[in-house]
């Protein structure tokens, strides 16, 4: 059971770190903890799956709950139910892009506000390990089935408005993409790549931050030709990757602006961007008569800040995408929406759209092996005095003409350099800079 309690979700290996007998436990005290008295639970197409489901359910209607099983569905599909059908809580039983021998669970409360570290997973996790339930109902709660794929789908499309047919190429790494992708069927044409499920991932790891993983559908791309834009879903389809026209991977930063500008194009309001976005993110909301604001990393304090804020939407680094018309939630199909919008109504291809936006370089992710964090930030804070420093997530270094941030992992001894200066040539003397910095 030692380390499956994460900071955002709970993930384990299936039969070792993560049974049924503990996913019982875990129901049993989500249930509980929250008071609720509906509980929605969706899952993804792993094998192991199914008798996840059975003993979550298992665990919940012991505890007098009703279980609203909307069976096989993609994180943005859970949630949606969740807030659209008034649940007091749900369980998506997932573990996302991790290899297929993992499973997990993404808890939220009611409205789809989700259960992080701070805010109950280390409660929940209290509870399993000393085992202090509630006695079991003297009336055991009921499973009702619900199907939430049309009603998510009629949302979904309310909000396209192409103006011209589109062909799109789509990687669904044989996950949970082949699902949320209902909701787009018939939208445009496709070639789409492993769009069948397959809980062992048997063509690549279904995540598009690796950019590995995007070489089959950039080969698809410039194989074939004739494509607007590509699509890459990660396993539970609570992230997406673009890829353009010619096969060139997107920035998933540069995809919040492009969002942004399409969504502050009707309406103005304020967008959330993560720490670790390009400048330009802030520059185009500002552009476009939007309100920026700047977020920590982690789904759940985006959606906090999102909530507090009625933000119109929020985007992250590593592509999750989040809109107030899905309770503040993710939905990779929304953001496929909003860029085929745009594109359809171009006389542009996305590379040209996306052009304007990249007008720094930045240095990726890079992470760093460190034995005292706190150590690491101090000898940065000495060599940037004269910088101006920013702490909401880790440390955050500007200048006028180039910023870094570094963050300490939240599992292993690492730190995550992000930075970004005018040039390449400048963002490589910088990066390296600081990495030695670090790294001493």
């Amino acid at each position: 059971m030692a380390g499956i309690f994460k900071a955002y979700d709970i993930r384990g290996i299936y039969g070792e770190t993560l049974t049924a007998d503990l996913a019982t436990s875990i129901a049993r005290a989500f249930v509980d903890y929250l008071g609720c008295r509906s509980v929605v639970i969706g899952r993804d197409m792993r094998a192991h799956s199914p008798a996840m489901f059975e003993a979550l359910a298992r665990g919940v209607t012991e505890q007098g709950a009703q279980v609203i099983d909307v069976g096989l569905c993609s994180t943005p599909m859970c949630y949606y139910a969740n807030g659209s059908l008034g649940a007091q809580g749900s369980i998506m039983i997932t573990a996302s892009h991790n290899p297929g021998e993992w499973n997990g669970m993404k808890l939220c409360r009611a409205d789809a506000v989700p259960i992080s570290g701070p805010t109950g997973i280390a409660a929940i996790e209290e509870l399993v390990n000393a085992r202090q339930f509630k006695a079991p109902a003297a009336r055991p709660g009921n499973i009702v089935k619900h199907d939430i794929a049309p009603a998510y789908a009629a949302h979904i499309r309310a909000l396209a408005h192409f103006q011209r047919p589109l062909h799109l190429a789509v990687d669904y790494a044989n996950a949970m993409g082949c699902v949320e992708a209902e909701a787009l069927r018939g939208l445009y044409t496709e070639v789409g790549l492993f769009d069948e499920l397959d809980g062992s991932f048997p063509n690549h790891e279904a995540n598009p931050l690796d950019h590995e993983t995007l070489v089959p559908l950039q080969q698809l791309i410039r194989g074939q030709g004739g494509f607007d834009f590509g699509i890459a879903f990660d396993g539970d389809a609570d992230r997406v990757g673009f890829v353009d026209e010619r096969g060139d991977i997107v920035p998933m930063d540069l995809i919040t602006a492009l969002i942004a500008q399409t969504l502050l194009k009707d309406q103005p309001g304020r967008i959330f961007y993560d720490l670790r976005s390009s400048k330009a993110v802030r520059e185009v909301i500002l552009e476009a008569g939007g309100e920026p604001l700047m977020s920590r990393v982690g789904h759940a304090f985006i959606k906090q800040q999102m909530r507090a804020a009625d933000a119109l939407f929020a985007g992250e680094l590593s592509g999750h995408y989040y809109f107030r018309e899905n309770f503040f939630a993710e939905s990779s199909a929304l953001a496929v929406i909003y860029v085929a919008n745009l594109v359809s109504a171009s006389a542009q291809p996305l590379s040209a759209l996306i052009a304007p936006l990249r007008r720094y370089a930045p240095s990726g992710e890079i992470n760093s092996t460190v034995q005292d964090v706190a150590a690491v930030f101090g000898r940065l804070r000495g060599a940037y005095s004269d910088a101006q420093f920013t702490e909401l997530d880790g440390l955050s270094v500007e200048y006028p003409d180039w910023w870094f941030n570094v963050r300490a992992s939240n599992t292993e001894p690492l730190v995550r350099l992000n930075l970004e200066a005018a040039t390449l040539v400048d963002m490589a003397a910088r990066r390296d800079q600081v990495l030695q910095i670090i790294r001493a």
